[in-house]
């Protein structure tokens, strides 16, 4: 019998594209913490073996730049705006350990995948308003949007294949999945 489409196969490819996403939101979350130690990285690279990408996009040298050296001024002067930035790398980990609960029981907790579309979708808007205001330039702001799009492409999937699983297991009655299922307690 050919299981490529049966529950644990479903459960297995959701799994797959949960972790990959609950990876990404980790290391976009660690990469923030950084910052100053990246910037000074991103432009040495941009200086010695990066030069080529510099020389095809030169803005983009010019606002590792301008960044670095804004990250540098707070980071002596005023480092307490930093913590801004430790506040989004925590909210990125603490968003991926949400996902852990559509890991375990998908079909229950397919409502934290519709919370991560929407939190994609809602990148676009915030660097469309947001980027003008704080003077980022708009072929950044692209780059910013670009992590919604890229990102809700696996909630996608997985919200198409968790629909899939709770149809082949519809007929399947569910057991409650609480903190002490499958314990005995002492009588």
């Amino acid at each position: 019998m050919n299981d490529t489409n049966g529950p644990r196969a479903l459960l297995k490819r959701i799994r797959v594209w949960l972790v990959v996403f609950i990876v990404c939101l980790v290391l976009s979350g660690a990469t923030a913490f950084p910052l100053v130690t990246e910037l000074h990285l991103a432009e040495g690279a941009l200086t010695s073996w990066a030069a080529p990408v510099a020389d095809l996009f030169p803005g983009l040298a010019e606002w590792i730049g301008r960044v670095r050296e804004g990250l540098d001024a707070a980071d002596a002067r005023y480092p307490f705006l930093l913590y801004g930035t430790d506040w989004l790398a925590f909210a990125h980990l603490v968003i991926a350990v949400a996902f852990y609960g559509p890991y375990r029981d998908p079909v229950r907790n397919i409502w934290v995948v519709h919370f991560g579309m929407i939190a994609c979708a809602g990148i676009i808007p915030l660097a469309l308003i947001c980027g003008p205001i704080r003077g980022i330039p708009f072929w950044w702001s692209v780059i910013d949007m670009s992590f919604g799009v890229i990102g809700i492409l696996p909630l996608l999937a997985v919200h198409r294949l968790i629909r899939r699983l709770e149809a082949a297991t519809a007929d399947t009655p569910r057991e409650p999945v609480t903190p002490t299922a499958g314990r005995t307690s002492p009588a």
